[in-house]
């Protein structure tokens, strides 16, 4: 809060006041009526011809936060770019479309999930499918008492990266969360190109 300067009525009815009582120790001096402290007078400012007027930081680079984690597989999902008929995905999201076929790799290991997922795919794409459910389960909840956090569910973080990459992404042309009645958060709708 700022003071602000008296008004002569003001500094007239104090001045009554200050008259009328006794002073705690008399043997003091008198102090004269309070005034506002003087504002501070501001240095001038010397512009010099030869250097340019800057603030402090204006050419630091603007890092983005560090640690920074990856962000959650649903986000990553829902923010990728919108591959097939925007109508058949809200279909397909929606749980409307029935998955033609489906594999489970719930309880098994990186090891032999991959190689089954590629033969599923690439089988599936080659028999005409065109929706395919893949179950990932959602993972255990194990101990996290590291210094670097682990996500829930290694295979439902792996598998949509196995899916962008060769030899799965030539024939998958989107990935999606699936519907509740499909398995939810622990399946992905994967819908595949028509095979040439």
């Amino acid at each position: 809060m700022t003071r602000r300067k008296l008004t002569p009525e003001e500094a007239a009815l104090w001045e009554q006041v200050a008259a009328r009582t006794e002073r705690m120790h008399p043997d003091r001096k008198p102090s004269e009526t309070p005034k506002p402290k003087p504002k501070p007078k501001k240095a001038p400012q010397v512009h010099r011809p030869d250097i340019d007027p800057f603030a402090v930081g204006q050419n630091a680079a603007h890092r983005p936060a560090p640690h920074d984690l990856k962000k959650p597989v649903s986000e990553r999902l829902a923010g990728a770019s919108l591959s097939m008929d925007r109508k058949a995905f809200t279909r397909m999201r929606r749980g409307k479309m029935v998955p033609e076929a489906r594999i489970d790799l719930h309880g098994m290991t990186l090891d032999r999930a991959h190689p089954a997922l590629t033969r599923f795919i690439l089988r599936a794409q080659a028999d005409g499918k065109r929706l395919v459910l893949v179950i990932t389960g959602k993972g255990k909840r194990g101990d996290d008492s590291g210094p670097i956090p682990r996500p829930r569910g290694v295979l439902k973080h792996q598998v949509p990266d196995w899916l962008s990459r060769p030899p799965l992404a030539q024939a998958v042309l989107q990935v999606a969360e699936a519907h509740i009645s499909h398995g939810g958060t622990g399946a992905y709708y994967v819908y595949l190109k028509r095979s040439r």
